[in-house]
């Protein structure tokens, strides 16, 4: 299960937010829609569509306020496809967002608990919600035990971080998430506040090789080398200020925050028994997507 810290953040972020990042990911031509059918090996919606049609049980594992969930069931045959939505903390928002599609079922569940009850399904999306449990690799497990033969599952989680960003993340986080809402909004407000400035400059600047920092020699937007390499100070200026502070608050506020690397994730397909189809890393996480084959027993 999540500690009652990430839970509360997670209700408290979906709670004051029901509609935050919706319409953005269901817009093909956003930053934040391109990314996920980026990562997950899409070129377009029509990719993502073509995927999902023979696809009859689709789960949403941490649906969030079901904005993907809404993405997922908008791409997928609308006749004939199944969705379950499930989260921890906010399955009641995602069932009021989601109230005028048919077909899809919104439910309160824990990924560390028994999950067996909702049945198998042809494709599992779980993505930034692993790193937030406290055991990722058992949750990861527990999903791909509800795979149905020839199931695929599609997750993404956070990538371990250069070394002077991993530590300001820490060091922040664990000032941050003793904070109420109001007050760690407060703080993110003025993280916030630096991403932006920094955006605003458009400075692009050349970077030497640092192997000592881990840093990647290239030609890097100033924002964005602060962002890969020190501190998230996340800015899109297609969002509003408020939602690019709830972006910096859910990344500081939960304790659960765990980061990965790529042999490890690979790792929890490889004991799950799943060959895996599809890799994407970037600077800020791993993306995998793998299936179960016919002949491989449930785990």
């Amino acid at each position: 299960m999540s500690s009652s810290n990430t839970k509360k953040t997670f209700q408290d972020k979906w709670e004051n937010n029901a509609r935050s990042f919706f319409a953005e990911t269901l817009n093909e031509q956003s930053e934040i829609c391109r990314w996920i059918l980026q990562r997950n090996g899409f070129n377009d919606g029509q990719a993502l569509r073509e995927y999902l049609m023979d696809k009859r049980r689709i789960l949403d594992a941490g649906c969030g306020n079901g904005r993907v969930t809404a993405l997922l069931k908008e791409h997928s045959a609308p006749e004939r496809t199944e969705i379950v939505a499930i989260d921890v903390a906010a399955a009641h928002i995602a069932e009021q967002n989601l109230r005028q599609y048919e077909r899809i079922t919104c439910l309160q569940r824990d990924l560390l608990n028994d999950l067996t009850d909702l049945g198998s399904f042809d494709f599992i999306y779980c993505q930034e919600v692993l790193h937030h449990t406290l055991d990722p690799r058992q949750a990861f497990l527990n999903l791909c035990g509800l795979l149905s033969p020839d199931g695929e599952i599609a997750i993404y989680v956070y990538k371990k971080k250069a070394p002077v960003r991993e530590f300001v993340d820490d060091y922040v986080r664990e000032r941050l998430s003793i904070l109420s809402y109001p007050e760690a909004m407060a703080s993110c407000r003025q993280i916030t506040e630096l991403g932006k400035k920094l955006s605003e400059l458009k400075i692009t600047i050349d970077i030497p090789r640092i192997d000592i920092l881990e840093i990647e020699a290239g030609e890097y937007d100033l924002q964005r080398f602060i962002y890969h390499f020190f501190a998230k100070c996340y800015w899109n200026p297609e969002l509003s200020y408020h939602d690019n502070t709830v972006v910096n608050y859910d990344w500081y506020h939960p304790q659960e925050c765990s980061r990965h690397e790529l042999q490890e994730v690979r790792g929890w397909f490889e004991d799950a028994g799943l060959q895996i189809l599809h890799e994407y890393v970037d600077f800020y996480g791993i993306t995998l997507r793998g299936r179960r084959t016919c002949h491989e027993e449930r785990k």
